[in-house]
């Protein structure tokens, strides 16, 4: 079993240069598909999030969609396996294929929540509604998970965390790792909680950092945004570390708060 230190503890020694690398971020939950079969996915996907097939609704018949996305039939039916594995529809023979209600749709998938923040074409209800439920979860989670690493933490954890922290500081300049070395230092929090359950979030967490990177583009290439929010990342480092329970997940807490407001801006 892997010793894991007492609380308090003395911050780490400097890790070896070979050690010193941030936790690989978690893969999409999602599908990725390309080719026809991709684009039926993800059009008809988009229809169903958006609402143009309600919930209870019959989709068309296969001749329909077929030509409506250029599809063959196995290419169609492939597309449908996929969206009813995400809980969107139910196939029946001599019934067709419904639209399943929303609560039953498996909403952690990356894909169902990229749906949900669009393109410009979804409802901006369902996105901002989605948004809310999405940051009101991560205040429940990552607070606590932080605060479970300040007891937990192994020496390696706490190398991975600050191996994340140094990589957003040496790439502020370049967004697309900045959000990569992001998600690593949340992905590398949940880890060093050593909770089976919550590390179950972790995907979901992920997706929503890359989607909100992907829309807060803009607001985060002022140096002042990017140089804040290492900050923050920092005084949850400093938290864990110094074994300060409360300290880290007010921080932690902080920093998502500072990540809705950013992101809200950016929406408008």
């Amino acid at each position: 079993m892997t010793e894991r230190p007492s609380t308090p503890r003395k911050r780490p020694e400097t890790a070896e240069a070979g050690d010193e690398r941030p936790a690989r971020p978690v893969r999409p939950s999602g599908y990725r598909i390309s080719g026809v079969q991709g684009h039926v996915i993800t059009e008809l996907g988009r229809a169903i999030v958006s609402g143009r097939f309600a919930p209870g609704e019959l989709l068309p018949r296969e001749p329909d969609l077929m030509a409506e996305f250029a599809a063959s039939r196995p290419s169609l039916r492939e597309a449908l396996k996929v969206l009813a594995a995400k809980g969107l529809i139910e196939m029946r023979q001599k019934v067709g294929t419904r639209v399943r209600p929303r609560d039953l749709w498996n909403t952690f998938d990356s894909d169902v929540l990229a749906w949900h923040f669009g393109d410009g074409r979804g409802s901006a209800e369902l996105r901002d509604t989605m948004m809310r439920d999405l940051i009101e979860l991560r205040l429940m989670i990552e607070p606590a998970a932080a605060q479970l690493a300040t007891g937990r933490a192994t020496i390696e954890d706490l190398r991975r965390i600050r191996a994340a922290l140094h990589a957003m500081e040496a790439s502020s300049g370049d967004l697309v790792s900045y959000a990569h070395a992001d998600v690593a230092f949340h992905m590398a929090v949940f880890a060093a909680s050593h909770n089976t359950l919550l590390g179950t979030f972790a995907h979901l967490v992920a997706d929503f950092l890359h989607l909100s990177f992907s829309i807060q583009q803009q607001a985060l290439k002022a140096d002042k945004s990017v140089e804040d929010d290492i900050g923050q990342h920092r005084a949850v480092f400093e938290a864990i570390t110094g074994g300060e329970g409360e300290a880290a997940a007010r921080a932690m807490r902080d920093v998502i708060l500072d990540g809705k407001d950013s992101l809200l801006a950016a929406l408008k």
